[in-house]
């Protein structure tokens, strides 16, 4: 019987171990020496935006989110029930679990700048993926993984302000758990000339905490407009002061031979 309990006690630890093995590596995509050898960096953000005042909204900004209300918002019903049921409280909305992603009911056609403001729980729960994530998705692009990333490793491409599974964050700009955070997220749209042909790709730039974490990486735009999406994975991660800019980006004009 001892031999049974043993038994049974080693099975445990190693499917444990396992899981938390493929949690840091996401599943054998990458190996230890990868995650050592191309963890991002660590870079200390600028204070520039306190924890109990979000930062200031420029004059031409179209709010999606201003501390007060949903109304702007849906969830994953349809019809009359399409209601986002995140919790709105004391200026900001928390991921309430299990009620799935949020969206914005407009778009924003064209080039734009998104600003998001967000926290990750003052109570560090869990570690790797399971610490704090959630995800900005602005239509046609990757989805910007939005993580407790300071002292949390994980690997590359799941860090905060990462591309998730297609770019790692030039370097971790994280701050600590329960402090405010900003992204600032620059999407350029593919152009095309009048007879139909692709001149320029779409990109998109990040920057997280003021700092540039992607620049004009290649991946998406091929959508006119687009909203933003707010992903629920669990955890209470919070958000406020939402707002995007519409831009008028020329194309990059070819150099004369």
């Amino acid at each position: 019987m001892k031999y049974r309990y043993l038994l049974a006690a080693t099975l445990f630890v190693g499917f444990a171990t396992l899981q938390a093995q493929e949690s840091v590596s996401n599943a054998g995509r990458w190996t230890k020496e990868q995650i050592q050898n191309e963890r991002p960096a660590v870079v200390t953000p600028p204070g520039h935006t306190t924890d109990a005042k979000p930062g200031a909204m420029p004059s031409d900004a179209i709010v999606f989110f201003d501390g007060k209300d949903l109304s702007k918002w849906k969830g994953r019903g349809k019809g009359e029930d399409d209601a986002a049921k995140w919790q709105v409280k004391d200026g900001f909305m928390e991921v309430v679990r299990g009620t799935g992603a949020i969206q914005t009911r407009d778009q924003v056609e064209g080039d734009c700048q998104w600003h998001i403001e967000w926290c990750t729980p003052a109570e560090v729960k869990g570690n790797s993926q399971g610490r704090g994530n959630s995800g900005v998705f602005i239509g046609g692009y990757p989805e910007v993984q939005v993580l407790d990333s300071f002292q949390n490793d994980t690997y590359p491409d799941g860090q905060a302000s990462s591309l998730y599974k297609k770019s790692v964050t030039l370097v971790n700009a994280s701050r600590g758990p329960g402090k405010w955070q900003t992204y600032d997220i620059i999407c350029i749209r593919e152009k095309k000339d009048a007879a139909g042909k692709v001149i320029q790709p779409g990109s998109i730039t990040v920057l997280h905490n003021g700092i540039v974490t992607q620049f004009a990486v290649q991946e998406g735009g091929k959508a006119v407009s687009g909203g933003l999406s707010l992903q629920d994975h669990g955890n209470p991660v919070r958000f406020r002061n939402i707002w995007a800019r519409k831009l008028v980006v020329p194309p990059v004009k070819a150099p004369r031979k």
